[in-house]
């Protein structure tokens, strides 16, 4: 199998929303509670928009996790500050189905590359659930280091959540 990521792109709509209805449940546990429209073609097409709007304003990088070609996933590289900080935020997630086998690990080893040699930033932070030690083996399999720990940092499932912290910094 090839894992891989690139730009996400309107043509993708309708595969991340057939994609989102499929792993609904699988993803609740770990997401905020969204509207039923975000689960459409029309909710994928307006998400996709705006994040490439914010892509052209530099404040983002919006990329599609593949295997084989085909979408099995979503990462963003969120929140890009740059002056002093050069940083960015990490959010990624994983069809049911490719949990397991590489596609996430992968995903993120790419996606830190990009932004440390092709976005010039200088650290990627990333949150999880305590309790989501798949993620927190991603991260970790993928250079990230636990710093923290947030009290009620995301709203996550309905309902403010803590976080562990974790951060990578450019080589």
């Amino acid at each position: 199998m090839q894992h891989d990521v690139r730009l996400i792109a309107p043509a993708d709509a309708a595969p991340l929303a057939d994609l989102l209805v499929r792993n609904r449940a699988w993803l609740a546990p770990w997401d905020p509670a969204r509207p039923d429209s975000y689960f459409t073609e029309g909710g994928q097409r307006a998400e996709i928009d705006g994040c490439l709007r914010r892509r052209g304003r530099g404040d983002m990088l919006p990329l599609v996790i593949t295997t084989d070609d085909v979408v099995v996933g979503r990462l963003n590289v969120n929140s890009i500050v740059r002056g002093a900080f050069e940083s960015g935020t990490l959010g990624y997630w994983v069809a049911e189905e490719s949990a397991g086998h590489g596609a996430a690990t992968t995903a993120v080893g790419l996606a830190a590359r990009m932004a440390f040699d092709c976005l010039g930033l200088h650290r990627l932070e990333a949150g999880t659930l305590p309790h989501n030690a798949r993620s927190q083996r991603v991260l970790e399999k993928s250079g990230f280091e636990r710093y923290g720990y947030a009290p009620r940092y995301l709203r996550i499932a309905g309902d403010w959540q803590d976080h562990v912290l974790f951060q990578r910094l450019a080589d």
